[in-house]
Formats: structure tokens, sequence, C-alpha cells
């Protein structure tokens, strides 16, 4: 069996293996498929530095990148022990083994899986070994001519440095009977196909079985109620219309991801329940229909992303539909030494929002709804938190289901031992989205434009100037309030050459975005905004 054949037996019950456990996980949870379990396990040790280095390189797509990595690596292992067993299949049984045991430890290190969470890895690596064997086996069958259970060669007989001519080697490989087999191409080729076919139906059925299609059809059949307070209509000269200018609200399916959820959580919102505990004088568990029989806040708010590099575009704004978070504590009875919210996600994330900023009268809602619709699940549904004014990992606890007041020195967040701060105020600052970097602009008038953010304070004035030169004030388009961002443009006469435009913010505080650069580690990144572009 040559070693390409190997391989290819390897890959192939390796796909079978995920397979099966994604067949599996589909019934038990979609977070006990193994190579999620084991991303995420990866996420949690991965030191902060390598974090900061994915969501900078990659951006929203960093999970796909590292679920991609654990595939890769996977395929490998499994094509070398495929390879392996061509001379031994217990080496490969033995690799198979090795990597379900890793499984099952990332599986158990996942929040509230139990000990049915590792049934998918036990069960894909039992197929995997299975379709291993059965290839390894199918891959050859009884030859002829063959008289020893090995390699067999004659003595060599050497005369004047010249080997014998009646020398003679071949191969000679033998079943437990003394019969003799060879590689037989067809049969292996055939019993990939079928593995494949395996691989590829238990994949699909998983993914169905794992519950988005439910979830999806729930949100559908969502009816939102119309807010006891709405939000002020977006003034008519809110949005410039420019083209390349971000739009005043950004579109759901625009809208930037960072969370640590590998897969999106599948959460029926007749399931779904939000426990108030800890420093409180009355425990409180809602139900999604309790929230919606509330009173429902709209609020225009725009989220900031702590990983935001000067210039990044991990920040959106929309429209957002919640209960105020402040009216549920105030139920609850929010004790007067209470600090800090820590809200845990469905999924195990957790996250530290002062108490201070959430009862102080801001819209920070326990939001069920985006731009008008029910939250995307990508998005958090059926519930996540909007906080004006924090960075997200402070503050937007996506899939939401439990809230323990505490205190900031009896309990830490995820990110906080990780080297972020235990407060994340946004830092003001402001973008250039037109012209791009890097562009070609002809000589004469052109427009300067983008946008600036101070959530909580509001920008009140925006300033860019060319080449080191002088500062110009921008014009500003309308805002409804202060928790947006801030649409910006002003008119440059360019002249042929390479110019250096950069743009700064000043809030309604005064205070005017600094210059030091600094990386988004541990509060925000800050600095000023330039883009280099060529005029002929």
């Amino acid at each position: 069996m040559p070693a390409w054949a190997g391989a290819l037996a390897g890959l192939v019950a390796g796909g079978v293996a995920l397979g099966v456990a994604q067949l599996a996980a589909g019934v038990v949870g979609p977070q006990t498929f193994p190579v999620v379990a084991v991303g995420d396990a990866t996420v949690d040790l991965t030191p902060a530095p390598v974090k900061d280095f994915a969501i900078r390189t990659f951006g929203e797509h960093d999970k796909a990148v590292l679920v991609g990595g654990v595939l890769v690596v996977l395929a490998g292992v499994a094509a070398l022990l495929g390879v392996l067993s061509r001379r031994r299949l217990a080496y490969g049984l033995a690799g198979m083994a090795a990597f379900g045991v890793v499984g099952v430890l990332a599986v158990l290190t996942r929040p509230d899986t139990g000990l049915a969470g590792v049934l998918p890895t036990v069960t894909g690596v039992a197929a995997g070994a299975c379709a291993l064997s059965w290839l390894v086996r199918r891959a050859t069958r009884p030859g002829e001519g063959a008289v020893e259970a090995s390699v067999v060669r004659s003595p060599a007989r050497v005369s004047g440095g010249e080997r014998d001519a009646g020398a003679v080697e071949w191969p000679a490989v033998m079943r437990g009977g003394g019969e003799p087999v060879v590689f037989d191409r067809r049969r292996l080729l055939t019993g990939v196909a079928g593995g494949v076919v395996v691989a590829g139906a238990a994949t699909v059925l998983g993914r169905q079985l794992g519950g988005r299609q439910a979830v999806d059809a729930a949100r559908l059949g969502v009816t939102l109620p119309k807010p006891a307070a709405p939000a002020m209509p977006i003034p008519a000269g809110a949005d410039l219309r420019i083209g390349g200018l971000s739009p005043f609200i950004t579109p759901n399916r625009d809208f930037y991801r960072v969370d640590t959820a590998l897969v999106v959580p599948q959460v029926d919102p007749r399931d779904w329940t939000l426990r108030i505990h800890g420093m409180v004088d009355r425990p409180v568990e809602l139900t999604f229909d309790d929230l919606l029989r509330m009173p429902l806040t709209e609020a225009d708010v725009t989220l900031t992303c702590v990983s935001n590099e000067v210039g990044g575009n991990l920040v959106g704004n929309a429209r957002w539909l919640g209960v105020r978070m402040a009216d549920v504590l105030r139920q609850a009875g929010l004790r007067a030494d209470a600090d800090m919210l820590l809200s845990t996600s469905t999924d195990g994330f957790t996250c530290g929002t002062p108490a201070d900023v959430v009862m102080d009268g801001r819209d920070a809602l326990f939001a069920v709804a985006m731009n008008g619709e029910p939250l995307p699940l990508d998005h958090g549904f059926p519930v996540r938190q909007v906080v004006p004014g924090l960075y997200g990992y402070v503050s937007a606890t996506k899939w939401v289901v439990d809230i323990k007041a505490t205190r900031f020195d009896q309990d830490q967040a995820y990110w906080t031992p990780r080297g972020w701060a235990e407060r994340g105020p946004i830092k003001t600052q402001s973008r250039i989205d037109v012209p791009k970097p890097g562009a070609s602009l002809r000589a004469g008038d052109t427009t300067v434009a983008g946008v600036a953010w101070a959530q909580h304070t509001g920008v009140d004035a925006v300033e860019v100037r060319v080449d080191g030169g002088q500062w110009r004030q921008a014009r500003l388009a309308e805002v409804p309030g202060p928790d947006t961002w801030r649409q910006w443009s002003i008119d440059w006469a360019a002249t042929p050459g390479s110019h250096t435009i950069e743009v700064r913010a000043t809030d309604a505080s005064g205070r005017t975005q600094t210059d030091q650069a600094a990386p988004p580690a541990p509060d925000g990144a800050t600095g000023w905004h330039s883009v280099t572009v060529e005029v002929g």
C-alpha cells in the first residue's frame, strides 16, 4: 500500500470522524462539537497579545481562521495516521484515540457541559477508527506469487563488486492464514467515495439538527411591541450621502461582529430566561415574554470594540429596541454597594459593567431588536446588552442569560485577567472614510469625509489638516443625540503630489483627541487617523 493511499485513507477516516461528531453534536449541542470545543479552549488559553494580533490581522474573520487552522492540523494528523497504518493499523488507531482524549478534555472545559457532552467526540473517534480500519483492509486483496510475510530479498551474490543478476526481491504481504495480498487501487477509491458520502451526509444532517433552522423560525415568529419611549426621528441631515462614507445607520448585515463564540449560540426565545441575582434584595428571573411585556425603549446607539485600531472598522451605529437595564435592576432591588454587573452569555462569556453607568439615566438596554427587526442570531438573539459610552468588552454581552450584581474587588470578567482594564469608557475618535489610503486623485476640488464618535458625550467639532498644515473645521452632520457617531466632511483643493491627510475630533466636554499613538490594549487605541493619497 503506497504512502499516498495511506494518507488518503487517513483523510477520509478523519472526515468520517468529524462528520459523525457533527451529527452527534447536533443532538447534544453544537458547543460539544470537538473542533469547536478545541477552538474555544484555544481562545481561552491564547495570550492576550496573540488575540490582539488575530483581531488586528483578521478582523471579524478571526474565528473562521482559527477553525480553519484546527481543521488543517487535523487533516495533516489524519493523513499521517493513515500513512502509519500501512505498516501497523494499531498505530493509526492509537493516534485517533489520543486525539479523542484531547477533544474530550476540551469539551469538559466548556461551561455547563456534562458527561453527555463527550458523546460527539467519542462517537466520532469510534467511527473514524472503524473507517480507517475498513479502508486499510479494503485496499488489499488476495494475490499470487508471494512466499514471505514481508518484503523478501534473496541473498545477493556479489562478485567483482557487481550484484549477482540472480538476486531478486518482491513485495509479499500475507494475511493471518498465510494468504498473500496485494494493493488494490480500485477497491480503495470506491471505499473512499463511500466514506466521503458518509462524512458529508453526517455533517449536513448534524448542522440541520444543530437548531439554527428552528431558532430562525422562532426569530421570524417574534412580534415586536411598539416602544413606550420611541427614539427621536433621525434628522434629515444626519446622513451626508457621500459615496464611500459610512452610512449613519449601519445595516445589520454590515455591522461588525467580535465575540468569543466560534459557533453562534442557538437560543430559542421560548426557553430563554434572564436571572438577576447577587447583591440585590429580590432575585428576579424573566422570560422573553416577560421582557416584551415591559415598557420598551428605542435608542440610536453606536457600539465600538476596544480592539478597534485608530481608523479601524470595528464600530457601527444602529437603532436598538429593548428594556432599560435600570428598570430591571430596580425591580430586583440593586444594592447601593454593588458597583459591577457581571453578565454571562449562554456560551459562558462574562463581562463586567460598571453599575453606576447603567443606572445614570442613559439608554442602557436589554435589547431585543436591531434596526427594526429582532436581533440577528450573530448579534445576540434573543437578548443582548447595549450600553452607550462603554467599549463592548465591558458592556455588550450577546445572548445574555445571567446578571450578577457584585463588586469589582470580588469578581473578574473574561477579559480582565487577560490584561484589559476593568472599566472601558470609549475614547473620542475620528476616522477618514473618503478618500481611501493610497487612493489616486485628480487635481482640483475633492471631498474629504468620515465619521467621529464620543458616545454619551457627543462630538462637538472635527478638524482636518493636510501635510501638517493648519487645522480646518469640517462641516458636521446632524445627530439625534450624543450616543451616536457623527458624519463630517470638508472640501479640499488637491494639488499634484503625495499628500497626508489627518483628522481629529473634539467632544462636547471640550476634550480633543490626543495625537499620542497607543495600541488598543488595555483600554482602547488613541492617536490621529491619517491617510496618504496621490494626486495627479
